[in-house]
């Protein structure tokens, strides 16, 4: 069964998990965001009850 020799894959897989944890990640967390996220204030609507046009 090839599928269960981890000599092609494993390294691969370490491989790419560090670059992406070690070079990408930071990177990308370095930019800031364009949209902060601010507190909406909530607003309650008032709500009236429907007439219904039968009996």
């Amino acid at each position: 069964m090839p599928q269960l020799n981890p000599n092609p894959w494993l390294f691969i897989m370490i491989t790419s998990w560090l670059t992406f944890s070690l070079i990408i990640q930071p990177k990308l967390l370095s930019f800031t965001t364009t949209n902060p996220p601010t507190n909406k204030t909530l607003t309650t609507t008032k709500t009236t009850p429907w007439t219904w046009p039968w009996p």
